[in-house]
């Protein structure tokens, strides 16, 4: 058992943020993701996707902002559990103890909830059922590692279209299949792509994968039509995700389908424990990174006078140094 200040779940762009705040207000924090590496779903969904909310910057690419992030909290040593997920909370003398499922032990002055979405799990390509081979992706960290590829993209959503934008001009050839002629990206994205050389299969699924060690082709078959081959070293199912709380799911929060309801501090129903960000609702939430950061700052704030009753919740301007 060890003690901590501030337990982060969740190093997403929000508990980032939340880990550099919590060291600008003077308390040890450690960030505990199940991913094995910081950044949450921009890192495991969309890293190379420019991002245009977050203030003082035009754009920024995903992995960038992650980055910066790190940076930015590296300045105050937080301990970081990657690989690894929040198990059980129970309380002792009135602070909350939060356990691995690595077995590490945390007597918590705090504990700050930022899981985004909760445990995601891609949702399968049914053609790729038997097929044992690699060359099966959900997303794709480093667009490099796929120049002269043949990419099969399969999905009519905006990730499907992302990732055709981001490939286009990297993959030797990119082909998007859709079994409906409908999609439902945004429509400006969809219409950059229909300008680049892009194929667009629609009424259609990826019906076969061929190849052994590899992907080395895939068969589309429209409906009511003949299967046609592909030649693919990469298959993108942009199919999206299934998301689930997993274990917080258990602790007795109060909970509106999947999100953690929060009051105007960002606490929750349990004694010491805070959440933020997109797992977070409460009337007129916005789900933007722009809204996370600012509720990890309230809930920091918010949790550091419960810590030490001395603090003041106002912090003091990061100008000007640490308030406590």
């Amino acid at each position: 058992m060890r003690e901590i200040d501030v337990a982060v779940i969740g190093a997403g762009p929000t508990g980032l943020f939340a880990a550099y705040y919590a060291g600008f207000r003077g308390l040890s924090t450690v960030v505990v993701d199940a991913l094995p590496e910081p950044g949450g779903q921009v890192t495991a969904m969309y890293p190379e996707k420019l991002i245009f909310d977050v203030a003082g910057f035009p754009a920024i690419r995903g992995r960038e902002l992650v980055a910066n992030l790190v940076e930015q909290a590296a300045a105050f040593h937080p301990e970081y559990q990657l690989g690894t997920r929040a198990e059980t909370i129970t309380y002792v003398d009135g602070l909350p103890e939060l356990t691995l499922t690595n077995g590490e032990r945390f007597r918590c002055g705090s504990v700050l909830i930022t899981g985004g979405m909760g445990s995601f799990t891609p949702r399968p390509l049914p053609a790729a059922a038997d097929f044992t081979g690699s060359g099966i992706v959900f997303f794709v960290p480093r667009l490099a590692d796929l120049a002269g590829h043949d990419v099969v993209i399969v999905g009519g959503g905006d990730s499907a279209f992302d990732w055709a934008l981001a490939l286009a001009d990297i993959a030797k050839s990119v082909t998007l299949v859709h079994r409906r002629d409908k999609f439902r990206a945004h429509a400006a994205t969809i219409d950059r792509v229909k300008t680049l050389p892009v194929r667009i299969i629609v009424n259609a699924e990826v019906s076969k994968i061929l190849g052994g060690a590899t992907v080395e082709a895939v068969e589309v078959t429209p409906k009511g039509g003949v299967a046609e081959s592909i030649p693919v070293q990469t298959i993108v199912a942009a199919l999206g995700f299934t998301a689930d709380l997993g274990p917080i799911a258990e602790w007795g929060l109060a909970l509106d389908k999947r999100h953690i309801l929060v009051d105007s501090t960002m606490a929750t129903n349990l004694q010491r424990i805070f959440a933020a960000g997109d797992i977070v609702e409460y009337p007129g939430k916005v789900r933007l990174i722009a809204t996370g950061f600012g509720e990890a700052a309230t809930a920091v704030n918010n949790a550091a006078v419960i810590i030490n009753p001395d603090a003041h919740l106002f912090p003091g301007h990061s100008s000007g140094g640490t308030a406590d």
